[in-house]
């Protein structure tokens, strides 16, 4: 049988093959050349500040001076990780500190921007939902200067509540001192400055469920705490996964710029965590080599994290962060 087509008579053309064949990477590349483009100073920005710092790593073996070039100083082989191999005092007890509020924002934060969403969702007025969204966003825009310094006149020895509680006689409360309501103060400040701005994957995630599962679920005689259980919840649970297990792959990194600004109040035996120990002895102390030597064992170690919860995710059935 003769091909068919719809060119013009006498012409035969095969529109089935053509269709099927596919495009080289040139040709791809010339059509989407606009997007390639709009695409390249993120990447140059990638590859500059994410990428080629990596080769740095090479300090973790050496015994690095920043005055001598990147491969002359000498090479020590793992001497640096000594520190994390003999159980150092100093590195163990940032790493205790960094997993206690690892654990302790997992249970806390993690959950916070999910059930603020569900909120947000079960209100009826559009209007007042929009306005509500508006004002719980703005903290994540100040920088943790500012959040800390607001929380130092509320807070703080001449802070507002201190001020009150002196006015009337009454004793004042350390909160920002006080080593033992550290992490509990570090927990609150991230709450209240990223929770709004958390909840738009949750919010976009649930405008995605069929409305007709909660109609389905109301003329089966479902309370609305049966429908968030059996429909809210199994929508997005898929979002709640895929965001656990990259805030695994991030545990071990706490909040550098929050804490460090706070650790004069509360001492760095409270408040040492991986990410001021690097800076502590690398920057400040010298020991560049040792510091690059913790660094590179916390990323390895949140990439041993990722890939497990991942494929933990996959033995249950969850897409997780890629598939298999």
């Amino acid at each position: 049988m003769p091909p068919t087509g719809s060119g013009p008579p006498g012409i035969v053309t095969d529109s089935t093959s053509a269709a099927a064949k596919p495009l080289s990477w040139w040709a791809r590349a010339k059509r989407d050349k606009v997007l390639l483009l709009m695409a390249l100073p993120g990447l140059v920005l990638l590859l500059a500040f994410h990428y080629l710092p990596l080769l740095g790593n090479l300090i973790a073996f050496q015994e690095y001076l920043p005055f001598v070039p990147l491969g002359r100083s000498a090479w020590v082989g793992l001497d640096n990780f000594a520190v994390i191999f003999n159980g150092d005092a100093e590195f163990l007890n940032a790493l205790k500190n960094t997993l206690l509020i690892t654990l302790v924002q997992v249970i806390f934060v993690f959950p916070a921007p999910i059930a603020l969403a569900l909120l947000l969702n079960s209100l009826l007025s559009e209007r007042i939902k929009r306005v509500v969204q508006s004002v719980l966003y703005l903290p994540h825009f100040l920088s943790w200067v500012i959040v800390i310094a607001i929380f130092q006149q509320i807070l703080g020895g001449s802070g507002l509540i201190n001020n009150f509680l002196r006015s009337h006689g009454m004793g004042t409360i350390d909160f920002l001192g006080n080593p033992d309501g550290f992490i509990a103060l570090l927990t609150s400040q991230v709450i209240w400055k990223d929770t709004g701005w958390g909840t738009i994957l949750f919010l976009a995630a649930l405008t995605q469920i069929d409305p007709g599962l909660y109609e389905a679920a109301r003329v089966d005689g479902a309370s609305r705490w049966r429908q968030l259980w059996h429909v809210t919840v199994p929508g997005i649970r898929s979002l709640i996964i895929l965001l656990l297990i990259l805030r695994l792959g991030d545990s071990l990194t706490v909040g550098f710029e929050q804490i460090i600004l706070q650790q004069n109040l509360v001492g760095r035996p409270a408040s040492e965590v991986l990410d001021t120990y690097v800076y502590n002895n690398g920057v400040l102390a010298g020991q560049w080599g040792v510091s690059a030597a913790v660094g590179l064992v916390k990323g390895l170690v949140a990439v041993v994290l990722v890939i497990g919860a991942n494929k933990i995710a996959h033995i249950f059935g969850e897409a997780g962060v890629y598939q298999k």
